[in-house]
């Protein structure tokens, strides 16, 4: 049965994985890390509910969990300034096509909650309700978010028509 949620829905979370990583290796391991606590968890999800928010939930959590163990990590303190940290983070290849990079850039710079909720509304299509949901937050909150990381952007954006969401 497991088998079949990978097929229909592997794809969009390699794809919410790889965004979410620094590169293609720690996507990698969020995903596999992801589906296995879907395994592990199944018998906790409502099937009368949607199956990508709660997918998505596990994997934005298990992000998030990640996170955590990487700021406290001595490794990533290792870096003298942000600048030095956003060099190292900055010499991998954007990939090519047209030329995000400048909002990429900017999306990558918001408060990781604005960066999550941008991420999930914008980039993995989900309305409101269903971003509240995987998030843990009221609609209105997402929506205050949402207002609050435009604004930012187009600070940070000086040309408005780079910021095409």
């Amino acid at each position: 049965m497991i088998n079949q949620y990978i097929r229909d829905y592997g794809k969009r979370l390699y794809g919410l994985c790889t965004f979410l990583c620094a590169n293609s290796y720690e996507a990698e391991d969020l995903y596999q890390e992801t589906w296995l606590k879907v395994v592990k968890n199944f018998e906790k999800y409502d099937p009368s509910k949607e199956f990508e928010p709660w997918l998505t939930t596990i994997c934005v959590n298990t992000y998030r969990n990640t996170l955590r163990r990487i700021l406290k990590s001595p490794v990533f303190n290792t870096f003298t300034t942000t600048e030095e940290k956003e060099d190292v983070l900055n010499s991998v290849p954007a990939p090519e096509g047209r030329d995000y990079s400048d909002l990429y850039a900017a999306i990558d710079n918001l408060p990781e909650k604005l960066r999550l909720t941008v991420l999930l509304f914008y980039f993995r299509d989900m309305d409101i309700d269903k971003t509240a949901t995987v998030l843990g937050i009221p609609p209105g909150t997402v929506k205050s978010r949402l207002n609050k990381a435009r604004k930012l952007l187009k600070e940070v954006l000086t040309d408005e028509t780079d910021l095409q969401l």
